[in-house]
């Protein structure tokens, strides 16, 4: 038989959109790839924080990804490890962590997570693959190591002196250091860096609104390029003014890239935004900054049409509003 490169072409994306599968388990989600920008892509993402409900947020981020723009994704939560249960305080336990080894790109939301030895091998061969990454609000601190200080991977602390800052600032370019706007009375405005204004993660993106703070950032490494910065609101709405004083002089960065230089002539592709509560991501020009950097990411930048990639939201969405001890009770992560 004579394959034209219509078949070809077809018999390719059959191939690669079923090497692209994520096993299915009752332990995590999967949302299958299709056709678009990311067919044949794998997305893994780490879902464990206690305060800005990424277990909501990353489920719907996956979704989208996943019936837009082909992108096969997983969905890892913290979940009690006797009932399977979807807790956020539970800090050690994340089931399907092996599945990042066939990821080509990780997406986290992590806070203040101690995973095991075993876990945080996997996570760091990743990393040190020179694999992109995607960071989102409290992965500027993701891990602390308390109940196992002599593990080999509690280096990789937030308060770490090596390497300083731990995870956050070596991989992320910062770590934690203080809200700098009002927690939850002071809302941000994402402002794109106007020399960056024509990066490609940036089409599309011109309103960007989240109820979540701006985080302080004391510097950021070279390598780094700013693509929002967050105005301090003077209030919790969108219409709110912007605060006036030195809050807003400078402002923050809330957005960037790394081109993290790995040492052997590799050069890693990240992304961090310290924006993303669960109702930040209502934000339309928000979700297309993430999907824009999914691709980016990828390198698949050039399929990022000049409007950017496409973030309408489908299916419920009514997001918890932040806050410690606001999940929602008795959920299994194959039900969301």
């Amino acid at each position: 038989m004579r394959v034209t490169p219509l078949l070809f072409f077809f018999f390719s994306w059959i191939f690669l959109s079923c090497q692209a599968t994520f096993p299915t388990d009752s332990r995590w989600q999967v949302y299958p790839g299709g056709q678009g920008v990311g067919a044949g892509k794998r997305v893994v993402f780490l879902a464990g924080d206690e305060e800005y409900r990424s277990e909501e947020a990353l489920p719907m981020l996956a979704r989208l990804l996943s019936k837009h723009h082909g992108f096969s994704c997983a969905v890892l939560f913290s979940q009690n490890p006797i009932t399977g249960e979807i807790n956020p305080d539970e800090s050690t336990h994340m089931p399907g962590m092996h599945l990042i080894a066939n990821a080509d790109l990780v997406v986290m939301q992590l806070r203040f997570r101690e995973f095991s030895d075993k876990d945080m091998s996997v996570l760091m061969q990743y990393v040190e693959s020179g694999k992109p990454l995607i960071g989102i609000r409290t992965s500027t601190h993701p891990f602390n190591y308390k109940k196992n200080a002599e593990s080999p991977f509690a280096k990789w602390s937030w308060r770490s002196a090596g390497p300083p800052g731990g995870f956050g600032k070596e991989i992320f370019g910062e770590t934690w250091v203080a809200h700098h706007g009002h927690h939850g009375k002071e809302a941000t405005r994402g402002i794109p860096h106007p020399e960056n204004a024509d990066h490609p993660i940036l089409r599309g993106v011109t309103d960007v609104f989240g109820t979540t703070d701006v985080y302080a950032i004391r510097s950021l490494p070279e390598d780094a390029t700013i693509l929002l910065h967050g105005s301090v609101r003077d209030g919790m709405t969108s219409d709110a003014p912007a605060v006036e004083g030195p809050k807003n002089q400078p402002m923050h960065p809330v957005a960037w890239t790394r081109k993290r230089p790995l040492g052997n002539g590799m050069i890693q592709r990240i992304v961090m935004t310290t924006m993303g509560a669960a109702q930040d991501w209502s934000s339309r020009d928000l979700r297309r900054l993430f999907m824009n950097s999914t691709a980016w990411c990828l390198d698949l930048e050039r399929g990022i049409p000049e409007d950017g990639l496409k973030a309408t939201m489908f299916g419920l969405w009514n997001p918890s509003a932040f806050g410690f001890g606001g999940f929602q009770p008795k959920k299994m992560p194959h039900s969301q």
